[in-house]
């Protein structure tokens, strides 16, 4: 099962959404402002991204620029304990599977998460990135 971590002022949390409800694909949405993160949903996040910590964390995040914290200086386990008391430098939204990780809204990485019966349907015909496949319109969510 998806799960998705989003905030309420996010456009891209509401593209990601309205895309897995056109396709009817199953998530759990936990809204990290208003749901505590768990140490173990940091873990996990950090356990399927590609670049740790740099992958999930906002830099230009209003909380680290206004106090001034130097993230290299800190332990993992630290890290992660200020990320569970600071949601708000996460990027968003972020995407977690059993094995997959996906940050932000990316018309092209979305396909992923289709199921691969409506992948294999809806790109039957068009073989690469075609902006007249009628499957590559319908990804131009609004």
């Amino acid at each position: 099962m998806l799960k998705l971590y989003t905030s309420p002022s996010c456009l891209s949390c509401r593209k990601v959404k309205k895309y897995f409800n056109k396709y009817n694909i199953p998530y759990i949405e936990k809204n990290i402002l208003h749901n505590k993160l768990s140490r173990d949903e940091i873990f996990k996040m950090l356990a399927n991204s590609e670049n740790g910590f740099e992958d999930i964390i906002s830099m230009r995040s209003k909380i680290i620029k206004e106090q001034n914290i130097d993230l290299d200086s800190m332990k993992i386990h630290e890290l992660v304990d200020y990320i569970v008391a600071n949601p708000t430098i996460l990027k968003r939204p972020i995407i977690v599977t059993d094995y997959e990780i996906q940050v932000g809204y990316n018309d092209d990485d979305i396909t992923l998460f289709l199921p691969p019966e409506i992948r294999e349907r809806e790109c039957q015909f068009c073989l690469g990135p075609n902006e007249d496949c009628d499957y590559v319109k319908a990804l131009k969510i609004e």
